[in-house]
């Protein structure tokens, strides 16, 4: 099964049970953190990824990481871990954000930038995706140097590459096919 659609039936059927026990938003907020940290520190991405390093050990670094998170979080943290799909937490916890806010009306859009949003852009790009939308909109923002430049938008299931290193790439196909 493609890892993606996976992760959306994950964060679907851990949306179902929180908005049944009520803690939905709780839950959205213990997703957020562990996006977070797991955006942050790539050792943590590489020990959940790796093949090495056994399951018991991943669930028992995890809790330890997110005590204090719910009992639905913990919850999937095991039941992904026992699945040996441990290594989809990330992409789980963003697609349980997304989802929790189209229930909500609202919408996240995620911008990878080189640098960090100004207020004035971030304001721009917030009035630009509502309007496209007609939904609510937060901006989270991630850093990656590696685009060099631009930025890219997801919104849901649309993405807007503006990124310097897309471009690059395009050059680089369009002399390569033209040899």
């Amino acid at each position: 099964m493609n890892e993606s659609r996976a992760a959306i039936r994950y964060a679907k059927a851990t949306l179902d049970l929180a908005t049944e026990k009520k803690a939905a938003g709780k839950v959205e907020s213990d997703m957020r953190q562990i996006a977070s940290v797991i955006n942050e520190n790539a050792e943590l991405r590489n020990v959940l990824a790796s093949p090495v390093v056994n399951s018991k050990d991943k669930k028992g670094a995890l809790t330890q990481i997110f005590k204090g998170s719910h009992q639905i979080t913990l919850g999937l943290i095991g039941t992904l871990t026992d699945n040996k799909r441990i290594g989809m937490l990330n992409e789980v916890a963003l697609k349980y954000i997304i989802l929790h806010e189209k229930m909500k009306g609202e919408d996240v859009a995620f911008v990878t930038s080189a640098v960090p949003l100004t207020e004035a852009l971030e304001n721009k790009i917030l009035k630009y995706v509502t309007n496209l939308t007609g939904n609510k909109v937060t901006i989270e923002n991630k850093i990656d140097e590696n685009i060099l430049g631009g930025f890219i938008l997801r919104v849901g299931d649309l993405q807007y590459d503006a990124s310097v290193a897309n471009k690059l790439n395009g050059l680089k196909r369009e002399f390569t096919n033209s040899l």
